[in-house]
C-alpha cells in the first residue's frame, strides 16, 4: 500500500496534476558522492564476481567494528552476513528461526510486511495493539501477556516506522527481561538508528547482556541514514548458530548482495559521518515544522516523533476509515498519504518529511483544510 500511494501520486503528476507526496518511505537526497564513486571505481577494477554468501570480509569487518563502537554489540565477522537490503535481512532472520505453527509477536502500529514475512513462512503473527499514550510503544506487561506456548520471537523496530517512536534503555531492558526469562527470540529492526531526534538516545536491545545478545538478531542497513535505498544493502548480526542459519539460507537463494555496492558501503563506514548529521538535521527542521502544524489542526492528535522521518496522525475523531480518507484527500486536494490500515492502526495515516520544505507547507495547508472541511 505505501509503494501504491506513492505510484499513484506519480502517476497523477504524470497528468500535470499538482501533488503533493508525503508517501515517501527513502530520503529524497542523492545518496553521497564519495559513495557513488566507491561503486564505480570497483566497477572499473572489474569487482563485479562473487563474494562469500555472507558478504565481503572486509565489509563484514568494518561492520563488526561500527556494531562494537557505536552499539556496545560485540560480533565476530563471521557473526554478521551482509544482505540485500534490511527488508531482506528481516525476512531471511524469520526464516532461519521460526517454522509452521511458531508464532511472532508484533506491535501495532508496525512496518507493513513484518506480518506478510511471517505469514510467507507458515507461522502466524499475533499483533499487539499498542497506545497512543505510549506513544505506539508495547509494554514489558503487554508482550508477556501475548505470549502463548508457540510464541517464538517479538520483533521491535526502534526508531519505528511508521510512528517515529524510540524505545528507551529502560523500556527496552523490561522486554528483554520477559524474552530472556521465556527463550523468546528478538527481531531488532534499527534500520533508521541514525535518526534520532532531540538528543535521544539509540539503544540496541541486544547490549544488555550477552544473553541477551545471542537471542537478539540485530538488523541494520545503509538505505535510510546514506541514502542508498536502491541499493539494497542491509545486514544480520546474530549467535553463531542463527548466523550460520542464515548463511546457508543466503546461499540457496539470492548468494551474495551485489558485489560492487558492498564496496560503496565499505566507503560509508570509512567516511567522516558528517553526511548523516547534514541530513538529519535538515530531517529535523522539517519534523518540527510538521509537528507544529499538524498538533493545530483540532480534530487529529499525533505523538511527537523522535526518529526515523514520519509523523503517525490519529484521524479517529473524523469518522472514516484510513482508505476512505486517503483516497478523499488525494482525489479532492491532491494530497498524497499512506493509509494507517497498512500498519495495523486503521484509525492513522502516516505523513513522510522526506520531502522538500515547500512540498510539506503547501500539503499541509491543504491537509488542514480537508480536515477542517470534514
Amino acid at each position: 500500500m505505501t509503494l501504491a500511494v506513492t505510484a499513484q501520486a506519480a502517476s497523477m503528476i504524470r497528468e500535470g496534476k499538482e501533488v503533493c507526496s508525503f508517501g515517501a518511505g527513502e530520503p529524497d537526497a542523492d545518496t553521497p558522492e564519495f559513495i557513488k564513486e566507491a561503486a564505480i571505481n570497483a566497477l572499473n577494477e572489474g569487482k563485479t564476481k562473487y563474494t562469500p554468501s555472507s558478504g565481503l570480509i572486509e565489509l563484514r569487518e568494518a561492520i563488526a567494528e561500527k556494531l562494537l563502537v557505536e552499539n556496545n554489540l560485540e560480533y565476530s565477522p563471521v557473526q554478521v552476513a551482509v544482505n540485500c537490503g534490511a527488508k531482506h535481512s528481516c525476512f531471511n532472520a524469520l526464516f532461519a528461526c521460526c517454522d509452521a505453527g511458531d508464532e511472532v509477536i508484533i506491535p501495532a502500529p508496525y512496518w507493513t510486511s513484518y506480518p506478510e514475512m511471517v505469514r510467507m513462512i507458515g507461522a502466524e503473527p499475533v499483533i499487539i495493539e499498542t497506545e497512543e499514550k505510549n506513544d505506539w510503544k508495547i509494554t514489558a506487561e503487554e508482550f508477556e501477556n501475548a505470549m502463548s506456548p508457540k510464541t517464538k520471537m517479538i520483533i521491535i523496530n526502534s526508531p519505528g516506522n511508521p510512528t517515529g517512536s524510540v524505545y528507551s534503555e529502560e523500556e527496552l531492558r523490561a522486554i528483554a527481561e520477559v524474552a530472556e526469562g521465556e527463550d523468546i527470540l528478538i527481531l531488532s529492526d534499527e534500520i533508521y538508528e541514525k535518526l534520532v531526534y532531540d538528543e535521544t538516545p539509540h539503544f540496541s536491545i541486544g547490549s544488555i547482556s550477552p544473553a541477551v545478545r545471542d537471542l537478539t538478531i540485530t538488523v541494520g542497513g545503509f538505505s535510510k541514514a546514506y541514502s542508498m535505498t536502491g541499493w539494497r544493502l542491509g545486514y544480520t548480526a546474530a549467535s553463531a548458530e542463527i548466523a550460520k542459519a542464515i548463511d546457508i539460507l543466503q546461499s540457496h537463494s539470492t548468494s551474495n548482495a551485489t558485489t560492487f555496492a558492498q564496496y560503496g558501503a565499505l566507503a560509508a563506514l570509512a567516511a567522516d559521518q558528517a553526511v548523516i548529521e547534514d541530513m538529519r538535521d535538515e530531517f529535523d527542521v522539517r519534523r518540527q515544522y510538521m509537528l507544529g502544524r499538524l498538533q493545530a489542526i483540532s480534530n487529529v492528535s499525533v505523538v511527537e516523533p523522535k526518529g526515523a522521518f514520519y509523523v503517525l496522525v490519529n484521524i479517529g475523531e473524523m469518522g472514516l476509515t484510513s482508505v476512505n480518507f486517503a483516497e478523499k484527500l488525494l482525489s479532492r486536494y491532491e494530497v498524497a498519504v499512506v493509509p494507517g490500515e497498512a500498519f495495523g492502526a486503521d484509525k492513522t495515516v502516516r505523513l513522510s518529511y522526506a520531502c522538500g520544505l515547500d512540498v510539506i507547507k503547501e500539503g499541509l495547508d491543504r491537509f488542514e483544510k480537508f480536515c477542517r472541511e470534514h
